[in-house]
């Protein structure tokens, strides 16, 4: 494929976009706000060189976070510009960014809007998280002389095996970024496989994500609120960033591991679908909490020994959740979604356990099992027989919990090594 074939194909499809921003838009509102981005319309006020820094969404928006606190500190001077796609990935840069940075949507792949974005910003730098390769921003940038890195790259077998197919495109937009900073070995060879030239090792900047301050004292609160007339040490599963499909199987997970006044808390990966496993909890029968509703009051008009499922409907507090469960489990990965960030869960020091679909984390999958940190398993029986096992042998879990402490500690220091490659640009 070309780049004029790409584009054109393109074009083709840029009238259905409308469409599917009002789709979108009848569950998620947030869509229709700020659509005239999308088409490379702004009106923001950009009174210093900007460094612009590409977040798809909430996880990569959240894997940014220490690149983008050390680029405030490093680089006062500059306007610090975050795009993003998602109305989550937008959010999420409000809670944890607030005023000290910019943010737009990106604008479509389309030349007359991502010259636009381009012609009005003029960024310094442009550094894109993970595997986001548009083609003809790329161009753009090459055009107007504006650096452009690939930062924390990732390339699954399956993704390497998609991007194959586009050919020529996919070589000239690889071979016209600047730097590209692969977060492993593994990752390197794909890239370099594709074409990909400048590429530096260095590591994955999820490792150097800190808790919130506020994550263990929330935490504490929210423990002591569920635990009213249960008793101490009432054990806690949590399940999280759970994709469709898999709510039911953690229930029947849950239902086989038959653990005394467990409470399993579940926090689907998706906003919009927070109404529909609530759904799936009622028609299931069990006695549920939505986070959303939880306050002292409902604490004191609930019967709490009931209660034996929390749904997790809140945004930006998944190391809070983390702090406050004994376990954890990973969603995407007992269906085949290839798996979500298990880094936090481990960096709160947590025994995690993971289905077999990996494939997007693959490495540091792989990784945490080796060092002990986490236990894969293979389908709901396994999951409900492990369970068990950790809530049964105290030392068990315990053990993981140090292993994966340690394993986060281990990991840390790409946002070091990917400063230091995009430096030598600003």
């Amino acid at each position: 494929m070309t780049r004029n074939l790409y584009t054109c194909l393109l074009y083709l499809l840029l009238p259905f976009t409308p469409l599917k921003l009002l789709w979108r838009g009848r569950k998620q509102p947030e869509y229709l706000a700020h659509w005239r981005e999308r088409y490379g319309f702004y009106h923001l006020a950009v009174q210093q060189p900007v460094i612009w820094l590409h977040c798809v969404s909430v996880g990569e928006t959240r894997a940014a976070e220490p690149l983008v606190k050390a680029l405030l500190g490093q680089y006062p001077q500059h306007q610090l510009l975050l795009t993003h796609t998602t109305p989550t990935g937008r959010a999420t840069s409000e809670q944890l960014f607030g005023t000290r940075v910019t943010r737009v949507y990106l604008p479509y792949d389309v030349p007359f809007a991502v010259n636009r974005f381009l012609k009005y910003f003029s960024p310094s730098i442009g550094i894109l998280m993970e595997t986001e390769l548009w083609f003809n921003l790329i161009a753009g940038c090459q055009q107007r002389n504006i650096p452009l890195v690939l930062a924390n790259a990732r390339l699954s077998e399956k993704s390497a095996l998609g991007y194959q197919k586009l050919g020529k495109v996919l070589t000239e937009g690889l071979q016209s970024l600047s730097k590209i900073g692969a977060q492993t070995e593994a990752d390197a060879g794909r890239l370099k496989q594709l074409g990909a030239q400048e590429i530096n090792i260095t590591g994955n900047i999820k490792f150097d994500v800190a808790p919130q301050k506020e994550a263990y004292d929330l935490a504490k609160q929210l423990r002591t609120q569920l635990g009213v007339n249960l008793g101490a040490g009432r054990p806690v599963f949590l399940a999280g960033s759970t994709r469709d499909g898999e709510e039911a199987l953690i229930i029947e997970a849950v239902r086989q591991a038959n653990i005394p006044h467990l409470l399993s808390i579940i926090v689907p990966r998706h906003p919009q679908r927070f109404d529909e496993v609530a759904e799936l909890l009622r028609k299931s029968n069990l006695a549920f909490l939505r986070r959303s509703n939880l306050s002292q009051t409902n604490c004191e008009a609930k019967d709490l020994n009931s209660v034996s499922y929390l749904l997790g409907d809140s945004m930006g507090e998944m190391f809070t959740y983390y702090a406050t469960c004994d376990a954890a489990f990973i969603g995407g990965s007992l269906l085949p979604f290839g798996g979500q960030n298990l880094i936090e869960a481990c960096s709160m020091g947590k025994p995690v356990l993971i289905g077999p679909h990996t494939f997007n984390f693959e490495e540091a999958a792989q990784m945490a099992v080796i060092a002990g940190a986490a236990c894969r398993v293979q389908n709901v029986t396994e999951l409900a027989q492990t369970l068990q096992s950790l809530f049964n042998q105290d030392e068990q879990r315990q053990a993981m919990g140090e292993a994966s402490l340690q394993f986060s500690e281990r990991n840390r220091g790409a946002t070091e090594k990917t400063l230091n490659l995009i430096k030598a640009y600003i």
